[in-house]
């Protein structure tokens, strides 16, 4: 089943620092609609290109590494391949990763209702929501590019009905 699933990547980073605590596997998927200007992979912005890959390779080589805290899944926008995604996500958590993802789209956005959407959040610990802003840019936040981007904890703020934001202090000297 897990090798029907397939997923376009614009590339793979298979232990990254950068993109959420520890040691993570971050996906970069292709194809973005919102071609935020200074953004540091617009060769992820088209819908073709990058490489086609099923979720159970994906997985196979994620599960390679054991030293690995979790799996970042970004851009391009996560969120355009949100069903094949969250498939991912769930066999991560399962193996004991947690998930965070990357998206311009707003959590006020991506409540809508698509319910691949709603099936992604559902798999995701941490979500960075928000387009990067280039005037906005700063080196001062973790795991973020520019002020207006938000680091929500997913299960609180759907247990709320509001956005709670991820409590990153405490969650980074768990490592």
């Amino acid at each position: 089943m897990l090798g029907e699933i397939n997923l376009r990547l614009s590339g793979r980073v298979r232990e990254s620092t950068v993109d959420g605590p520890g040691l993570r596997y971050a996906v970069f998927t292709q194809g973005c609609p919102h071609a935020c200007p200074g953004c540091h992979n617009p060769h992820s912005w088209p819908l073709e290109g990058g490489e086609q890959i099923s979720v159970a390779e994906l997985l196979l080589d994620i599960r390679r590494d054991k030293l690995l805290r979790g799996v970042t899944l970004t851009g391009g926008e996560p969120f355009l391949q949100a069903g094949p995604l969250a498939v991912l996500a769930q066999a991560a958590r399962a193996n004991g990763l947690d998930v965070w993802v990357y998206t311009g789209y707003t959590w006020e956005q991506l409540r809508a209702g698509d319910p691949d959407w709603t099936a992604l959040l559902l798999q995701t610990d941490v979500l960075v929501d928000g387009r990067y802003v280039q005037a906005r840019k700063t080196y001062k936040l973790r795991f973020r590019g520019s002020l207006n981007q938000r680091l929500i904890d997913v299960k609180k703020s759907l247990e709320a009905g509001r956005v709670i934001f991820w409590e990153h202090e405490k969650e980074i000297l768990k490592f």
